[in-house]
């Protein structure tokens, strides 16, 4: 299949030039992949800075969002330890340790001694936090939304979304 022209959407972008001069270089090569992820990296690090810019109203940095996110998803008491925190989010506990202190400082979320384990701590969303991250979690959405409606049919956005669900399973 010619990626190139296959349904609606731009006839030739960056990423085909990049396909392009290696097919000069290296023809032997089959380069379908490199433009598969290299249009899912290019799409994320756009949508990164979309989502960033629609949660920069609420004070909030994406890093930021996501833990306040993440305990909100946790459901009520909304409280995880950082270690589940740290995990979920894929960080260390030192890059935990620093947004939980911006955020705490903030007033969205605290910290308290875990009643289970004498040297763990809990984190919990403050009520502050929960408001915040209920309309910060919609405006991003609604980005996103934009997004895919830009190009997609709702169809279309579904099926994308099966395939990108498959792809990350045979490969994560």
């Amino acid at each position: 299949m010619d990626t190139k022209t296959s349904g609606p959407g731009p006839a030739h972008d960056a990423v085909d030039a990049i396909t392009d001069q290696w097919a000069v270089v290296r023809p032997d090569l089959d380069t379908v992949p490199m433009a598969v992820f290299g249009r899912i990296y290019r799409l994320a690090n756009a949508m990164r800075g979309r989502v960033d810019k629609a949660y920069s109203p609420y004070g909030l940095a994406l890093g930021e969002f996501d833990v306040l996110a993440t305990l909100r998803r946790s459901g009520a008491p909304y409280t995880l330890s950082p270690r589940e925190l740290s995990a979920t989010l894929m960080i260390t506990t030192g890059g935990m340790t620093g947004r939980l202190d911006r955020l705490e400082k903030a007033g969205l979320l605290g910290r308290s001694p875990d009643p289970n384990d004498r040297r763990g701590l809990r984190v919990t969303l403050s009520e502050r936090g929960r408001e915040l991250v209920d309309l910060a979690v919609a405006d991003g959405l609604a980005e996103q939304r934009t997004a895919l409606e830009s190009a997609l049919d709702a169809e279309e956005t579904e099926q994308l979304a099966g395939l990108l669900r498959k792809l990350l399973a045979a490969t994560a």
